[in-house]
């Protein structure tokens, strides 16, 4: 069965986040989680109400991405997602390096969290479906540094190590429901 027929199948299942289904994409950097979102959005917006959160818009910049104030955030916005509360989520200016304004998020047919950590335990509690994605990770880095520029080679590597730190605590890989690869 291809990705998309299991994931609309499983929409037709009672959502775990009040009436929002959510579905986290995870993985390295370079995975292609953006890509996977923005297909998937692409296919299940036909009919249904569909918000897409990227997690480079909420994470407090390179050092402090990872941290338990990001675990906090999604709970925060899942609970209230579970409330049938509208959330207004702040957002991350990566020029000026701060929080300037906020995201209206509003109870929907489907949320797609992609991201580094969209997967995390915290997330599973309210998932309806989590995708890891696989990506060799020397690919990964080139495939960033390919997009955003060389300028971020050195945040690049201590992201990388940030990420093996937070996928070996979390065991977000293991604890997924559908594991893709990429390469």
């Amino acid at each position: 069965m291809h990705l998309v027929g299991a994931l609309e199948d499983l929409l037709s299942s009672p959502a775990r986040c009040g009436s929002t289904h959510v579905f986290a994409i995870d993985g390295r950097a370079g995975s292609g989680k953006t890509t996977l979102a923005h297909e998937l959005f692409l296919a299940l917006a036909q009919d249904r109400t569909v918000t897409v959160i990227h997690l480079d818009e909420i994470y407090d910049g390179w050092e402090n991405a990872l941290s338990f104030s990001l675990t906090e955030k999604l709970h925060d916005l899942l609970q209230g997602l579970s409330e049938e509360k509208t959330q207004w989520l702040p957002i991350y200016n990566w020029t000026a390096q701060s929080f300037d304004s906020s995201k209206e998020i509003t109870p929907c047919d489907l949320l797609i969290l992609e991201g580094v950590a969209s997967a995390q335990e915290i997330v599973r509690e309210y998932a309806t479906a989590t995708i890891w994605l696989d990506v060799d990770r020397e690919l990964g880095l080139e495939r960033v540094l390919e997009r955003d520029g060389q300028a971020i080679t050195a945040q690049m590597l201590q992201w990388q190590m940030d990420e093996d730190a937070h996928f070996s605590q979390d065991k977000t890989r293991e604890n997924t429901d559908f594991v893709l690869s990429t390469t």
